[in-house]
């Protein structure tokens, strides 16, 4: 068919909802009204009535076929993405990983070739920077130009990935100058590596020990100390998986003032608490995840920040080991635990029922929190995360009716787990479009292998 007509459905955006048919021709939203007596011959319209039709999901923080504490996340980029698709996530951003000895765009070629034909939803990268070798930063304007528009940092895991705060503030001021952006992963390493010394030399190496050696304040700090290099370097910066209340509070200050912070926090900071890591034998591995999870103080702050836009993102920081891997690496030590969980598949169905149904967060907000808002930080918009004229025909059909069970047998994931086991949720994920076409139908991929594109974002 040529044209596609999704009618009688809610259109929702991040700045309110109508009802009304959308109408889609070679990829892209033609028009959205009242259409249904359109004068048009080759369509296939589709009943959407009572169902809301949502933008695709835009998650900015994966981490697909990426080497990693000894090993590699277990979804590549045709798992990973197929995952996402049927999550209701039709776009993502995902971290291209410095290679050991390689320069930063060799490691960014090296992340391309990882994707290319296998990627079945449009994504883009971060350029993870882990080695500030000399001569470093002299790439940065080719990989700005070469569309990949933002850089991440590491203030943890001294050795492997951490810079110091002098390299942190040269690629600060080097990004802002070639138009980028600074993604920054802020722990106090140094001070977590004190503390998880401390414990394995009180016998204490079980992956519960995760979370003690990784206190809230660890995460504030390096948060606080962040805001101000960036602004010694005149640069915009942009928080990755803040998990604490502190950290809201410092990004808050800094954006009362006018500074160019923001931030966003993920769905597992903000419906799982810190009592996992009680779990008996090694089960609390499963959430072992940095930051780990929190309290339900940190947790409520985090919803405040949303709400007031302090934070503007909710991501999924998918990061997948399997359990036995997990195992395999880390059963006598916690040090040694690939940090990092699944996720990208529910990010979608979780928010929708733990922030809209349970009255956390309206709509339109999760429209924005979870698609709008991420596609516009990080230069995706206006093609994505929104339902308008011109856009990329990214929707979503979900069933406010319906329910959804999370399951390890039934997702996506190429997981032996999901720290959602058995949640009965509110709402459905039907279908799935991605530029027009359905790529996920009932949960299941129903699209064509590879038909992801490689998305330029250009420079602030």
């Amino acid at each position: 068919m040529t044209y596609l007509l999704l009618t009688g459905g809610r259109v929702v955006n991040s700045t309110g909802s109508t009802n009304a048919d959308v109408l889609v021709h070679a990829g892209r939203i033609e028009a959205i009204g009242n259409l249904t007596d359109l004068p048009i011959v080759d369509v296939e319209r589709v009943d959407c009535t009572g169902r809301l039709l949502l933008p695709g999901g835009v998650d900015v923080h994966t981490h697909l076929d990426s080497p990693m504490m000894g090993t590699t996340t277990s979804d590549d980029f045709a798992s990973g993405t197929r995952a996402a698709a049927c999550g209701g996530t039709t776009t993502l951003v995902d971290f291209a990983m410095q290679g050991a000895g390689q320069t930063l765009l060799q490691s960014l070629e090296t992340h391309r070739q990882k994707a290319k034909g296998k990627a079945v939803i449009d994504y883009s990268f971060h350029m993870c920077v882990t080695d500030l070798y000399e001569g470093a930063t002299d790439e940065f304007p080719e990989i700005v130009s070469s569309g990949v528009t933002s850089f991440k940092v590491f203030m943890a895991y001294r050795g492997t990935l951490m810079l110091h705060d002098g390299a942190l503030f040269d690629v600060l001021r080097t990004s802002s100058a070639a138009g980028g952006q600074v993604c920054v992963h802020a722990e106090n390493g140094d001070v977590i590596d004190r503390l998880a010394a401390d414990l394995v030399a009180a016998g204490r190496t079980g992956p519960g020990s995760h979370e003690i050696s990784r206190p809230p304040s660890t995460e504030v700090e390096a948060v606080r100390r962040a805001i101000q290099i960036a602004r010694m370097a005149d640069s915009p910066l942009y928080f990755v998986h803040l998990s604490t209340e502190g950290a809201v509070e410092a990004v808050a200050e800094a954006r009362a003032n006018d500074w160019a912070i923001a931030g966003e926090t993920c769905t597992h900071y903000l419906t799982l608490d810190r009592s996992l890591y009680d779990a008996p034998g090694f089960d609390a591995a499963k959430v072992v995840l940095t930051p780990p999870l929190r309290t339900e103080e940190h947790r409520d702050a985090l919803w405040r920040g949303l709400r007031a836009g302090t934070l503007g993102v909710v991501s999924s920081d998918h990061c997948p080991f399997c359990l036995e891997e997990k195992r395999r690496l880390g059963e006598h030590d916690f040090r040694a635990i690939p940090n990092g969980g699944p996720g990208v598949e529910h990010r979608f169905i979780v928010m929708y029922a733990e922030g809209v149904r349970k009255g956390r967060i309206s709509l339109e907000k999760f429209v924005d929190l979870t698609a709008t808002a991420p596609a516009r930080q990080f230069g995706l918009s206006p093609a994505k995360g929104a339902i308008v004229q011109g856009a990329d025909a990214d929707i979503v059909v979900l069933d406010p009716e319906g329910s959804t069970t999370i399951s390890a047998e039934t997702q996506n994931q190429r997981m032996d787990y999901t720290p959602y086991e058995g949640w009965k949720l509110p709402g459905l994920i039907e279908n799935v479009y991605a530029r027009g076409e359905l790529v996920s139908e009932s949960g299941k991929y129903v699209g064509a292998e590879g038909r992801g594109r490689f998305l330029e974002r250009s420079a602030l």
